[in-house]
C-alpha cells in the first residue's frame, strides 16, 4: 500500500500530531488529506473524488462519526479502514493512539485482521418517485421532532405485513449499528459477522411491539400512514430528509461492504466489555 487517505475529525490537534508521526515513520507512503485537514497540516489538499479513487487504505483519526464519514466518502470501494480513536467512546475506532504506529505498520505489511461489515441500502419514495437513495453502515432512522405527535409506521418484510408501529419512530440498523442508537432504544446486540437487519421501534405505544431481527436479504419497507408533520429520515446521522404522509422507505442489504481493521489485542466481546462495560455486575 503506497497511497493512504487520512480522514480526521475537524479541529483535533492530536490528529495533526499523529498524522505527522505516521508520515515521519513511513516516508515512502503518499498521504492524501481533505481540505480542512490540509490547512492544519500545511500539506496539499486532495479533492474528494481523487481521494476516493486513489486510496488503498483509509486511516481515520477521530471517533465513530468520523469513521462513518470515511465509509460514506469511499462509497463502497473495498478499501480497509483503520480507525484510531480520538473521540470519547470509539466503538468502531478500536485502535488507541498508543498502538496506532504499530498497527499501521502491520496493515502496510498485509498482516492485519480485517472485518467485512454489512451495509444497508435505502430508498425513499414519494408518489412513486425516488426522493433519496443511499447506503449506511450504522442505521436508517425515522423519528419525530420534539413537538410532533407519535406516528403510524406500516411495516412490510418481503411483501408480508409485519406490523404498524405506533411510535416516536423506527430504527433500522445493521449488526454494526446494533450497539448505537438501536441499543439505546432497547434493541439487541448483534455480532457483526451476522448479516441481518434489526428493527427497533422508538418508544412504541404498545408493550407488545418489541425489536425484531430479520433476514438482511429480504426487502423491508415502511410507510408513514398517519397525518403528522415534523417527522424526519436520518441516514447514518450524516444526512436527512423531512418526511410527508404516504412516503415509503425501502431498506435491504447493500451490494457493497465496509472493511474495518481490527484491534489485534481485542476481540469483539473485549470491545463490548471495554467500551460498554457489557457483562459487568
Amino acid at each position: 500500500m503506497k497511497t493512504v487517505a487520512l480522514i480526521a475529525k475537524p479541529k483535533k490537534p492530536e490528529a495533526a500530531q499523529l498524522a505527522r508521526a505516521l508520515k515521519d515513520a513511513h516516508p515512502q507512503v503518499q498521504f492524501l488529506v481533505e481540505a480542512h485537514f490540509s490547512e492544519q497540516l500545511g500539506w496539499p489538499a486532495t479533492p474528494e473524488n481523487e481521494l476516493r479513487e486513489r486510496a488503498e487504505l483509509v486511516v481515520v483519526l477521530g471517533g465513530d462519526g468520523t469513521l462513518i464519514h470515511a465509509a460514506r466518502l469511499i462509497r463502497g470501494r473495498a478499501v480497509p479502514i483503520l480507525g484510531v480513536n480520538l473521540g470519547s467512546l470509539g466503538f468502531m475506532t478500536e485502535i488507541p493512539v498508543s498502538d496506532a504506529l504499530e498497527v499501521f505498520g502491520t496493515v502496510l505489511a498485509g498482516k492485519a485482521r480485517v472485518d467485512s461489515r454489512m451495509k444497508l441500502s435505502c430508498r425513499l419514495l414519494r408518489d412513486g418517485k425516488t426522493v433519496l437513495e443511499d447506503e449506511v453502515l450504522n442505521d436508517v432512522v425515522i423519528a419525530k421532532s420534539a413537538l410532533a405527535r407519535i406516528a403510524d409506521h406500516e411495516t412490510w418484510l418481503d411483501g408480508q405485513y409485519v406490523a404498524t408501529f405506533k411510535a416516536d419512530g423506527v430504527i433500522f440498523s445493521t449488526p454494526t449499528g446494533s450497539t448505537a442508537y438501536s441499543l439505546s432504544a432497547g434493541g439487541p446486540i448483534v455480532h457483526p459477522s451476522i448479516d441481518c437487519l434489526v428493527v427497533t421501534p422508538i418508544c412504541p405505544h404498545a408493550l407488545t411491539q418489541r425489536p425484531i431481527v430479520v433476514p438482511a436479504d429480504q426487502p423491508l419497507s415502511v410507510q408513514l400512514t398517519s397525518q403528522v408533520s415534523n417527522v424526519y429520515l436520518t441516514i447514518d446521522g450524516q444526512a436527512g430528509q423531512e418526511l410527508a404522509t404516504g412516503d415509503r422507505l425501502e431498506v435491504t442489504k447493500a451490494a457493497t461492504r465496509v472493511l474495518i481493521v481490527r484491534n489485534p489485542k481485542l476481540d469483539y466481546f473485549g470491545v463490548l466489555r471495554t467500551k460498554l462495560h457489557w457483562g459487568e455486575r
